[in-house]
């Protein structure tokens, strides 16, 4: 089919509109170039606008999160470093301080996530950065347990919103099937700041003792006004809107806005506004459900890894410097699985099979680490879990987006999906108590377990898309009758009524499996 017969909304209808309440950015008049263009220039035209929007957003994004989650792992370098024995800390008091962070982080995800299309990415996402930065830079300055519990806090208050707002705002400017690439670019950053965090804590803690801080103290400044200037420049080159996007032509702007309105229709009215309805339609669906179980059991795993693979590997019986360089190996590995999974999940357009696919991965590496008594046998199993860990989120990700509209339904639930990670964050820092090392059984068991299970979530979820689609073509008549469709005006009023009240419940709205 092609690009003009797919458009689903009149012309009149096909103008940029604003996304963001907050932007008062002009409606992007149709362009006579465009409208002469034949399929094939059109087709190419595509292609370079999507390529340069990938360039406009993704690099900026993908440094966003590298510094959230590197701001938020770099608590366990800093362990290795001395911090817990500084600060007279027992084991007890450092797993409050990793905890602490996720209870404000989870509270603030899904509000931000609703006020995300109000305030706008531009002003939102930097400021929450350059504020985060703030916080990691004064946990340098502590002196005590009270003192880092209280940072640590308020970081998780302004750190708790960038990922869910990054997949909401990506989705924003990509269709549904080039989602799942996109955000493994900008989280595949997550396993790569697991890299650069090793690589980075074994030269700052060099050091040690300048101006009377110790080396962990100097972890947190340095990389704390490093985010803190980012997000400072990210106030001048992050767009809210296709319409702000730099470096494009008109007609580029115009395919993109076009192409989003064929993949999303709902997303073409000013009438998508947000209600409460919505959110609880989310809450009601049980393909968000089960995704959602899938996210938490995922989150457990992951941060398990993030937090605690450098004492894992201290633990197995390496110096504190040999085991910050050490930790990189692994995590780099999950860089190349995650983006080469999510270039596949993208081909094939599903998120089921490479989801499952992935979780095989570290199904054998825990299996490998709980097998094995040998130490280089256990640092080895990482590089099955740590792929197999990381590698999994992009798809699982797209997952909860593509199946989730209108806007205020797709931001509940994507938001829901990472308070549920992060949920997974806080039951993974009390798995690894240091009188179970370097063994950790009953962790090793409880993570393996999870990794099944997320297997079995996804074939569920497939089968239960699956048959919703059918029934959705089976009662097509039936679930648009009230919309009296048929005898719609020019405009097609009742038919857009029928995408935003509908949203993925329409039956031209196709799950993805």
């Amino acid at each position: 089919m092609s690009a003009r017969s797919q458009e689903s909304a009149p012309s009149s209808q096909l103008k940029g509109e604003t996304m963001y309440e907050s932007d008062h950015v002009e409606d992007l008049k149709p362009s006579n170039n465009y409208d002469n263009m034949s399929e094939a220039e059109l087709m190419k035209l595509e292609k370079q606008a999507v390529r340069r929007l990938d360039f406009a957003i993704l690099p900026m994004m993908t440094m966003f999160y590298l510094l959230s989650f590197l701001d938020r792992a770099n608590i366990g370098n800093a362990r290795v470093a001395g911090l817990q024995k500084d600060l007279g800390m027992s084991d007890w008091q450092y797993q409050v301080c990793v905890t602490i962070l996720y209870v404000p982080y989870i509270c603030a995800e899904l509000p931000s996530n609703l006020l995300l299309r109000k305030i706008g990415p531009r002003y939102l996402m930097p400021t929450l950065l350059t504020l985060w930065g703030l916080m990691v830079a004064l946990q340098g300055l502590v002196t005590s347990y009270p003192g880092l519990v209280t940072a640590r806090a308020f970081l998780g208050l302004v750190e708790g919103p960038m990922f869910p707002g990054i997949v909401l705002y990506l989705s924003s400017f990509y269709t549904r099937s080039e989602l799942a690439f996109r955000v493994a670019v900008f989280f595949s950053s997550a396993s790569l700041s697991g890299a650069f965090s090793g690589l980075l804590a074994a030269a700052i803690i060099n050091m040690d003792g300048i101006s009377g801080r110790p080396g962990w103290a100097w972890i947190f400044i340095l990389e704390g006004i490093f985010s803190s200037l980012v997000g400072i420049l990210g106030f001048f080159i992050i767009p809210s809107t296709p319409q702000e996007l730099k470096f494009m032509t008109a007609e580029m702007r115009e395919v993109l806005i076009r192409r989003l309105e064929r993949d999303k229709p709902s997303s073409s009215t000013h009438e998508d506004h947000f209600s409460f309805k919505e959110v609880f339609r989310s809450l009601r669906s049980p393909h968000v459900l089960i995704v959602f179980a899938i996210f938490y059991m995922e989150g457990t795993v992951l941060y398990g890894q993030a937090l605690f693979l450098p004492s894992i590997v201290n633990q197995l019986g390496f110096s504190a410097n040999k085991t910050q360089l050490l930790s990189v190996g692994p995590f780099a590995g999950g860089f190349i699985v995650t983006l080469t999974a999510s270039m596949f999940s993208d081909r094939i357009k599903s998120r089921a099979i490479p989801t499952m696919l992935i979780s095989i991965l570290g199904v054998i590496g825990f299996s490998i680490y709980l097998s094995s008594d040998e130490k280089y046998t256990r640092y080895g199993s990482l590089f099955f879990t740590v792929p197999g860990v990381y590698a999994a989120v992009p798809p699982v990700s797209a997952w909860m987006s593509n199946n989730s509209e209108p806007h205020y339904r797709r931001a509940t639930s994507i938001a829901l999906g990472f308070v549920a990670t992060n949920a997974g964050g806080i039951t993974s820092t009390w798995l690894f108590p240091t009188s179970e090392s370097p063994r950790y059984k009953k962790t090793t068991i409880i993570n393996l377990t999870f990794t099944i299970l997320i297997i079995v979530g996804s074939g569920i979820n497939v089968l239960l898309l699956n048959h919703m689609n059918k029934q959705k073509i089976k009662n097509r008549e039936e679930i648009l009758k009230p919309y009296n469709i048929d005898s719609d005006d020019e405009k097609g009023t009742n038919a857009k009524r029928a995408w935003v009240e509908l949203g993925d419940r329409h039956p031209d709205f196709k799950y993805s499996l």
